[in-house]
């Protein structure tokens, strides 16, 4: 039997001038054989991607909003996530010093007026803090509450709903602090806002790297692919070519 091994390598460069990009091609080798009996059925094209395994988005983004960063590591992006993560640990921070803050100053004020007005401060909500601030005493709030008809916000002074500031200074004083509290309080309200927000962008860019990822999984660096083919007319096989194909 007679026999003829041929080796082709096609390697194509395309130069891109204004990008300064060269892609470079899969390299080809191409085997060619005279047929010297009967030809087995031809197997399909065989391809191999080794390294490469598709991410899924759902679980880079259930990742980023259970911990900002955790999805871009999942995704190995996470020389960005690493900046969700430090945001996250940075406003978590600041909502536990307002917090704290806030407290601290509530209290204080509290304590003020408990001493300048007499007020019992147990078993009390913030709206009676806010009429304390208000109202020189309880009877001058009541009258209000009676002249708009509003019995039920009425308080009972012998049920430890009494207060009377000993100077008008006293309870301006007090508001202002009570105000100032409510102002920290507050701004602890809207770091848990950028807090939600934070998640729900690193969420967003785990997705984004995830579906980077897959497509260089798609494209196939590195892999090499194995196809079979026939030489010759329909009817007449004059060979058969295997054709490699290897991508750097």
């Amino acid at each position: 039997m007679k026999s003829l091994i041929i080796l082709a390598v096609s390697v194509i460069a395309l130069g891109s001038a204004s990008l300064g990009q060269i892609p470079v091609p899969p390299l080809r080798y191409t085997l060619s054989t005279n047929p010297g009996g009967e030809i087995s059925p031809l197997s399909s094209p065989v391809d191999n991607t080794p390294g490469f395994k598709k991410k899924s988005q759902a679980v880079a983004v259930l990742y980023s909003l259970i911990l900002p960063g955790m999805g871009e590591w999942y995704a190995d992006g996470f020389s960005s996530g690493r900046y969700s993560l430090t945001a996250e640990a940075a406003l978590w921070l600041t909502y536990a010093s307002f917090e704290q803050y806030g407290s601290w100053f509530q209290s204080d004020a509290r304590q003020y007026a408990a001493a300048h007005s007499g007020a019992l401060l147990g078993g009390k909500n913030d709206q009676f803090f806010v009429n304390m601030g208000n109202f020189d005493n309880v009877y001058q709030y009541n009258d209000q509450k009676l002249r708009e008809r509003d019995l039920v916000d009425v308080y009972d002074p012998a049920s430890g709903y009494f207060w009377s500031w000993d100077t008008d200074a006293d309870r301006l004083h007090f508001r202002s602090m009570r105000v100032s509290g409510d102002k920290i309080f507050n701004n602890a309200k809207f770091v848990l806002g950028a807090v939600l927000l934070n998640h729900i962008v690193s969420a967003v860019n785990a997705a984004r790297l995830v579906r980077h990822y897959n497509k260089n999984a798609v494209e196939g660096l590195g892999s090499w692919q194995l196809e079979p083919n026939l030489n010759g007319e329909t009817g007449q096989i004059d060979g058969m070519r295997l054709t490699y194909t290897q991508r750097f």
